[in-house]
């Protein structure tokens, strides 16, 4: 070759050919494949599976759409970034901005290739999109993915009259607005979880509970309530022969529609005839210091408790709760049973044979006692049972084996459903508000203490919410005038109306 002459060149590389052969392109390609294959997968097994786990819904509709959608954001930024080195390698041969030529062949293929995969995308991202709101509103999620976290409220709620009402419907407003609410508020809650920042025991009340105007009455509703119910209740004493009693009452319910008959019995609370705001001075609600009551003519009536603090200016500035069904039944779906009732429970199912000596006290005795773990109070519930019957009634342990192992199983269930070391919830924690046995309940207010200016009393009277029909212990009937006059207590303890029932039932053994 002479001098000036030049080597042949090869043919022209078009600028853009290749963009999205690069490292970042690749890695993207190959990440949306990988999810979109398991979705697919997970998807399948969903579909097949009688009782899928809610895991595999956090995967298919959470997890790896995540990872797809990230896996193509990648592919069109590394072609971004190699148009870009590109650029600086060779400038001024490639255009600032890509060129669109639609009469190029390769162009319009590419386009129709991009609107077709778009509008899959588009439709399996809708599809995707509902099935995950759908997968994020189900029980499984909300009760099964923190199972550490959540396992005292979610094993209550199997267990509850209300197993089968979605917890979104109490816990999740209607509309965009409330399930924006809960997503935000549960984007916290995961945080707290992976960070290990939530409460031990979860406080209650939920200060952020839909009102029962909206949840309660969409089936309970008031006017659908009157007049009284006859319920009856079966105790077992902590004796040796675990002696039955049966108290026969008619709970007054009542009711607050005017149309039904005049407001009377427990439901003279309700919103309709009658409005009820009170100052709770815990975050429980437990302690009731101020109330007021405004009647169907409007009059309203201050009644304040003889020992309260309050004054004029705190009472102005107090937080001041409308009473709704939530203040009473404040345990609709959650309820964690305290030993002394469950064991009942057990025993007049048959569950627990009522033939073993002092069964009552010692299943009642092992279930309070204080464990570090679940597995350690499994262990010990079952030892001090067996080693109680070993030591102290040896022929009954020979003769009445299988009676004992079958108590032991079912104390060991009981604690398992109603008592979660690990979060520190039991009965003590999340008392129930209905009644006022083993916590104070009607009695926050119902105390006898609660006076108006005018000298009006909230009364403390057991005729006000239920009528005492009979009372039998054993085989034989404890003497109730007729017409009854009030509860009659196996132990004579003097004047009832001085004292609270929870004052000496704790629901188990000891405080």
């Amino acid at each position: 070759m002479g001098d000036g002459e030049s080597l042949p060149r090869g043919p022209a590389v078009h600028p853009y050919r290749g963009l999205a052969r690069n490292f970042t392109s690749l890695i993207g390609a190959a990440l949306a494949a990988i999810s979109l294959a398991n979705i697919v997968f997970l998807v399948l097994v969903s579909w097949i599976s009688s009782q899928p786990s809610p895991y595999l819904g956090i995967l298919a509709f959470l997890v790896f759409p995540a990872f797809l959608i990230l896996g193509l954001l990648l592919v069109p930024a590394g072609m971004w970034l190699e148009r870009r080195r590109r650029r600086k390698r060779t400038p001024g041969e490639i255009s600032k901005f890509p060129q669109i030529d639609l009469n190029r062949p390769a162009q319009r293929n590419a386009l129709a290739f991009f609107v077709a995969s778009s509008a899959v995308f588009l439709l399996l991202s809708a599809v995707g999109s509902y099935r995950a709101y759908e997968f994020t509103d189900s029980v499984e999620f909300c009760g099964q993915l923190c199972h550490a976290v959540m396992a005292p409220e979610y094993t209550a709620y199997l267990r509850s009259p209300h197993a089968r009402v979605p917890c979104v419907d109490c816990h999740v407003g209607p509309g965009a607005g409330g399930y924006v609410r809960s997503k935000l508020s549960g984007s916290y809650q995961v945080y707290a979880v992976v960070f290990n920042k939530y409460p031990r025991p979860i406080p209650t009340p939920v200060v952020n509970l839909r009102p029962a105007q909206e949840t309660c009455e969409r089936c309970h509703w008031p006017s659908k309530f009157y007049g009284a119910q006859l319920k009856v209740f079966y105790h077992y004493a902590p004796d040796e022969k675990n002696t039955p009693r049966q108290i026969r009452m008619l709970i007054n319910v009542g009711g607050a529609e005017p149309s039904a008959g005049l407001p009377s019995g427990i439901h003279w609370h309700m919103n309709l005839a009658n409005q009820i705001t009170y100052i709770a001075t815990d975050a429980a609600r437990q302690v009731i210091p101020w109330v007021q009551a405004k009647d169907m003519q409007g009059k309203v009536t201050i009644y304040t408790a003889k020992d309260s603090r309050l004054s004029s200016e705190q009472v102005n500035q107090a937080e001041k709760r409308r009473m709704d069904c939530i203040d009473c039944h404040d345990r609709p779906s959650h309820i964690f049973t305290p030993p002394d009732r469950s064991v009942d429970e057990s025993l007049q199912a048959g569950r627990i044979d009522a033939s073993l000596p002092f069964i009552k006290q010692e299943a009642v005795t092992v279930l309070s006692n204080t464990y570090a773990t679940a597995a350690e109070a499994q262990t010990q519930i079952a030892s001090e049972i067996r080693q109680f019957y070993q030591s102290k009634y040896p022929q009954v342990d020979q003769a009445q084996s299988q009676s004992i192992e079958t108590a032991v199983s079912d104390v060991r269930k009981i604690y398992q459903s109603t008592i979660f070391p690990a979060m520190k919830t039991d009965w003590r924690s999340h008392p129930d508000n209905v009644g006022h046995l083993y916590s104070p309940g009607c009695f926050r207010c119902h105390d006898g203490q609660h006076t108006s200016a005018e000298g009006k009393v909230i009364p403390k009277d057991c005729n006000t919410c239920h009528t005492v029909q009979a009372q039998l212990e054993g085989a034989a009937t404890l003497q109730v005038p007729a017409p009854p006059t009030g509860f009659s207590h196996p132990v004579d303890i003097g004047d009832l109306t001085q004292v609270n029932c929870s004052d000496c039932h704790s629901g188990g053994v000891g405080p």
